[in-house]
C-alpha cells in the first residue's frame, strides 16, 4: 500500500502549482488542502510548517485529516526541493532522469528558471523596477536552454524542469494578455508584443506545448488567476 502524500496549497500559488503538475505527469494519488493565506489556521504553522508556506507536503504515517496531521508523517516544504523528492521517491515516472548529465541539465534548468525568470519577472510585475528588460533577458536564457525540439525543456520527455517552469508561463500569459500588474500601464501589452517576434519564437513554441498539456490545463484557471491577481494590485496600490 502506498505511503500517504498530503498536498497542503493555494491555488494563486505558482510555486503550489508546480507540485501539482508533476503528481498529476506522475499520477499519483494525494490528498490535497487548500491553505487561506490570508488567514493561515494555526495548526498549519503548529502542526505542518512552522514558516507558514506553501507548498508543504506530510508523507507517510497513518491515514488521516489534513487538518490533523500526523507527528510520524515526513514534513517538506519549498517547491523544488519537494519537486526532486517526489521524482526521486517515484522514479517510475520519468520526472527525474537517470542518466547523471541529464539530471544535472534538469536540475540546473530550475536553478535558473527561479534566479534568471522568476526572480526578475516578480520585480516587474510587483513594480519594483519600471522596466521589462531584466525579464526578457531571463526569457532569452531560458530559452538557450531548451531542448532542441523545443517541446521539452530539457530532452525528449516531461520532467520536474518543466513542471518548474510551466506555471510561471501560465501567469506571464495572463500578464501580457490582460496588463494586470504593478507596472506602468500598458507595458504587459507590449512585452507580450515583443514575445511573439521571431527572436523569441522557440520560447514561445515550447510555452504554447507546456500550456497546451492535461496536466496543466486541468489545474490552472487563468480567470480566477487574473481576477485575484487585480485585487490585490488594485488593494496595493489603495
Amino acid at each position: 500500500m502506498p505511503e500517504q502524500l498530503t498536498l497542503y496549497l493555494h491555488k494563486l500559488s505558482p510555486y503550489s502549482h508546480r507540485i501539482e503538475l508533476a503528481l498529476a505527469e506522475a499520477n499519483i494519488e494525494y490528498k490535497a488542502y487548500q491553505v487561506d493565506l490570508f488567514n493561515k489556521p494555526k495548526w498549519f504553522a503548529a502542526q505542518v510548517n512552522p514558516i507558514g508556506k506553501v507548498p508543504t507536503i506530510t508523507y507517510g504515517g497513518p491515514d488521516v485529516d489534513p487538518k490533523d496531521p500526523s507527528p510520524l508523517s515526513f514534513k517538506l516544504a519549498e517547491s523544488n526541493v519537494i519537486l526532486q523528492f517526489i521524482a526521486e521517491l517515484y522514479p517510475e515516472s520519468g520526472l527525474l532522469p537517470k542518466d547523471p548529465v541529464e539530471r544535472a541539465k534538469v536540475l540546473f534548468f530550475m536553478d535558473t528558471v527561479d534566479r534568471h525568470f522568476d526572480k526578475p519577472g516578480n520585480e516587474w510585475m510587483y513594480g519594483r523596477t519600471e522596466s521589462y528588460d531584466g525579464y526578457l533577458k531571463g526569457v532569452e536564457i531560458i530559452q538557450g536552454l531548451l531542448s532542441e525540439s523545443g517541446e521539452f525543456a530539457v530532452g525528449g520527455c516531461y520532467t520536474i524542469a518543466d513542471a518548474c517552469i510551466a506555471p510561471l508561463l501560465s501567469r506571464l500569459k495572463v500578464t501580457y494578455e490582460t496588463d494586470i500588474g504593478a507596472f506602468p500601464v500598458g507595458q504587459g501589452i507590449k512585452l507580450g508584443e515583443e514575445l511573439k517576434g521571431p527572436k523569441y519564437a522557440k520560447f514561445m513554441k515550447y510555452a504554447q506545448a507546456m500550456l497546451e498539456r492535461p496536466s496543466l490545463r486541468d489545474t490552472n484557471d487563468e480567470t480566477y488567476l487574473a481576477e485575484t491577481w487585480k485585487t490585490l494590485i488594485t488593494e496595493r496600490r489603495e
